[in-house]
């Protein structure tokens, strides 16, 4: 079973990894996922090129349960 098919397709709110930067899920538009860092940043957002290579660390749900958000 290759990562594709095991990883959950990450939604809007949740926290990734791409590459070792970690990031946010801001939108998804046209298919296409957008991130912007977790910390710092400013308004920088940018598109993932490649959504297969995005880990998830924790969905939006988790994040809030924690208290995160």
């Amino acid at each position: 079973m290759s990562k594709a098919e095991t990883e959950p397709v990450p939604s809007v709110g949740d926290e990734v990894l791409e590459g070792k930067t970690r990031a946010v899920v801001t939108d998804i538009r046209g298919g296409v996922i957008w991130l912007r860092p977790t910390h710092g940043g400013g308004g920088t957002e940018w598109p993932v090129e490649d959504p297969r290579k995005l880990t998830m660390r924790r969905t939006r749900a988790e994040m809030i349960e924690a208290g995160d958000l």
